[in-house]
């Protein structure tokens, strides 16, 4: 399978079959997303979305795709697939934690997250959106891909490794919202028995960033974003000398596993 970066937290999975399922859409004030993925022949070609929560910057982008892919599936947990249902989104599939929406390629589990979620907040009052979530893909005759979605440290890891056994986690690690370098580390090496690890949920500098136009405004809206540029290093640090591969991936980077 291949991962793309599209992103702090947004990923394009694509699987053997070349089915593409895209991880929390995030679009117009994303400095990590090249123009090339927000094009509408990108936007078409997503066969089903998955929202980990429903944050801004994990769901904001999910109107303008369903603009150019009205039919897209789209996952979410309950309470956010709900509010998603009453907005007039089609095709919604809720879940819950332990919940599997089997597709053709691959079932994808919800699991437990330790993280808050709220909607529209950046718009007006939050609207609350049930708990945080996180997915474990497992792929036919492929790779089992664990995503943290938003988290911080938490022993319900260990349950995850031992019950659906990934070989590769995607694992937050920006510390500020989500736990840190140290934390993700403590995970991949006490509660995850992963081969690859793949740092989330940092942001780009304005060297690094696809989009530093757009990064200055971010900043500018949110100065925390700050707190949490260029960290992916950290984990791969905290890591060295383990038997856990860390691929530190840029911003538009594709890595195939």
């Amino acid at each position: 399978m291949k991962i793309t970066r599209l992103g702090h937290a947004m990923y394009l999975v694509t699987s053997k079959s070349g089915k593409r399922y895209l991880i929390d859409p995030f679009f117009d004030m994303n400095p990590g997303c090249p123009d090339e993925y927000q094009t509408e022949e990108f936007m078409r070609s997503i066969d089903t979305v998955f929202l980990t929560h429903g944050h801004f910057d994990h769901t904001s982008g999910l109107e303008k795709l369903l603009v150019h892919n009205a039919e897209c599936t789209v996952v979410a947990q309950y309470e956010l697939a709900m509010i998603l249902m009453q907005d007039g989104v089609k095709n919604v599939y809720p879940l819950n934690f332990g919940g599997t929406f089997e597709l053709e390629d691959v079932a994808a589990t919800m699991v437990q997250a330790k993280h808050t979620s709220s909607y529209k907040e950046t718009e007006g009052t939050p609207i609350y959106a049930g708990e945080s979530a996180g997915y474990v893909f497992d792929f036919s005759d492929d790779h089992t891909l664990y995503h943290s979605g938003d988290t911080a440290l938490m022993m319900d890891m260990k349950l995850i490794q031992e019950v659906y056994e990934p070989n590769i986690a995607i694992l937050s690690s920006s510390g500020q919202f989500t736990m840190g370098p140290k934390e993700a580390a403590y995970a991949v090496k006490n509660l995850l028995n992963v081969e690859t690890v793949i740092p989330s949920h940092t942001f780009p500098t304005k060297e690094t960033a696809p989009q530093p136009e757009t990064l200055d405004g971010l900043v500018e809206a949110f100065p925390v974003v700050q707190n949490m540029m260029d960290k992916d290093d950290e984990l791969a640090t905290e890591l060295a000398g383990t038997n856990t591969k860390v691929i530190v991936m840029g911003y538009g980077e594709e890595v195939e596993l």
